[in-house]
């Protein structure tokens, strides 16, 4: 069983092994036959009859990681001590901590930031509640709430299980915009119970990233959330996805040479980043944009269950064409994929328009194998960071959030949106435009700060920042 190259876990097996009954060459030898590829050794102690080892091996997912330390079990001599992953150790403990940005030495420092000194703070803000943005954490805290009910690929795994992922959210806002967030998991999935706990909670903080959230509840949740709360309130499955989505399309569109305003888009999975995507596209001058889901195109003439799909049918599909994926596709510039592994067929990439451009960003495995698709497209981008193009919401939520807080902004809007996406395509120059570098990278140093920049002078210009003293304001 030899490993590939896209093998994407390390662990490391601490095992005893006594010198007279094997050889380290014997234990390599097993590791190798079992596909492990060893990457790391050393030596923990050693006496005249046994050696403890660290031995750190390239697998490519967990069953492979049991099959190997499995065949070590069954090794004469060996005795397997203990099996840590890389990822996991990373975890301990959480990601993310709260640390003092002023040291309590003495009695008077504690009078300060404590009692009685803090009551003279608290006057303050009761007095003018608009001082908390000046005198607490509430001016760069962000909240990333979910109820773990679509957490990445995994689906319904429950507030518990949801925390990696927002502590790591967590993590991305803080390196690479400053932003300091905290990931509340809230253990309902009562859509109203949602709404008055993140409302409740608001006040200690200037925006609300919901995260993870299944459609269609996710739609109420931040439409009533926007409504009733004066903060920015963005749920990034949907927004973040359509922003960088957009942003890919821009550039995308230069290559191919088509206006945005001519190309007929087909996009597939109506579910929250589907609708949030169909919505930035018209906003940005599509005009004949095409929704498929299981059951084929979603048409006007046709009463849904699903009133968003109602609502969706009104905004799109300009020649009402009903039917399937390949029966649409054909003659379309653009494929879109937010919904399942393998819809997309050779044959219906073949369908398309000269120079088709698609975005197959189901995640892990794309609507077409990228491999497959190449020889018929001429830009692809994917989900995934081991192709090029990857749509990720990384290159968004931190810069907009950014913005919005360093101009007060009571929401995040669509002219706010589109200048992201457009700041986002910004970053990759005309010099440096190719088939396979229409986004930027999520370690670009530029991006963050572009995005700030623009999100923040589209808030000035649409009305909605409340700060006085930013140079973006107008005259």
């Amino acid at each position: 069983m030899a490993i590939p190259s896209g093998a994407s876990m390390h662990i490391t097996i601490r095992l005893q092994f006594a010198k007279q009954l094997v050889s380290f060459g014997d234990i390599a030898t097993a590791i190798g036959q079992a596909g492990g590829d060893i990457v790391g050794i050393d030596v923990i102690s050693s006496s005249k009859t046994h050696t403890v080892r660290d031995i750190t091996v390239s697998v490519l997912d967990s069953k492979h990681s049991d099959l190997v330390v499995d065949t070590l079990r069954k090794t004469h001599g060996v005795k397997v001590i203990n099996v840590s992953d890389r990822t996991f150790l990373m975890h301990i403990g959480g990601k993310i901590e709260v640390t003092s940005k002023i040291p309590i030495k003495t009695r008077d420092d504690l009078s300060r930031v404590y009692t009685p000194g803090v009551a003279r703070v608290c006057t303050a803000i009761a007095e003018d509640p608009n001082k908390a943005y000046s005198l607490t954490i509430k001016r760069n805290t962000v909240a990333v709430v979910s109820d773990g009910t679509a957490v990445l690929g995994l689906g319904d795994i429950g507030p518990h299980a949801a925390m990696p992922v927002m502590e790591g959210k967590a993590m991305l806002f803080k390196q690479l915009a400053g932003v300091d967030a905290f990931p509340i998991c809230l253990d309902t999935k009562d859509t109203e119970e949602i709404i008055q706990i993140v409302k409740a909670i608001a006040p200690a903080f200037g925006g609300i990233n919901l995260e993870d959230i299944s459609a269609p509840r996710c739609f109420e949740i931040e439409e009533r959330l926007k409504q009733e709360l004066d903060i920015p309130v963005f749920h990034d499955d949907q927004h973040g996805t359509a922003v960088v989505l957009l942003a890919g399309l821009l550039n995308a569109l230069k290559i191919v040479d088509k206006k945005i305003e001519d190309i007929k888009v087909v996009l597939t999975g109506i579910g929250a980043a589907g609708i949030a995507c169909t919505k930035i596209l018209l906003a940005a001058g599509v005009k004949n944009i095409i929704g498929v889901d299981r059951h084929g195109a979603i048409h006007r003439g046709v009463e849904y269950d699903n009133p968003y799909w109602n609502e969706y049918a009104q905004l799109t599909n300009p020649e009402n064409i009903s039917g399937t994926l390949s029966d649409v596709i054909k003659g379309a510039d653009v494929f879109i994929g937010v919904s399942a592994p393998g819809i997309l067929k050779v044959e219906d990439v073949q369908s398309m328009a000269k120079d088709p451009i698609v975005f197959a960003m189901a995640n892990p495995v794309p609507e077409i194998d990228p491999e497959l698709a190449e020889p018929y497209v001429r830009v692809m981008a994917t989900g995934r960071s081991d192709y090029p193009n990857q749509i990720n919401n990384v290159l968004c939520f931190p810069g907009i959030f950014r913005g919005a807080l360093d101009c007060r902004a009571i929401e995040i809007n669509e002219e706010m949106k589109l200048a992201a996406a457009q700041a986002i395509a910004s970053v990759v120059t005309d010099e440096e435009l190719s088939e396979t570098y229409i986004i930027p990278s999520v370690f670009n140093s530029k991006v963050a700060e572009r995005v700030r920049e623009a999100v923040i002078k589209a808030a000035y210009q649409t009305g909605v920042a409340r700060k006085d003293d930013i140079m973006f304001k107008p005259e």
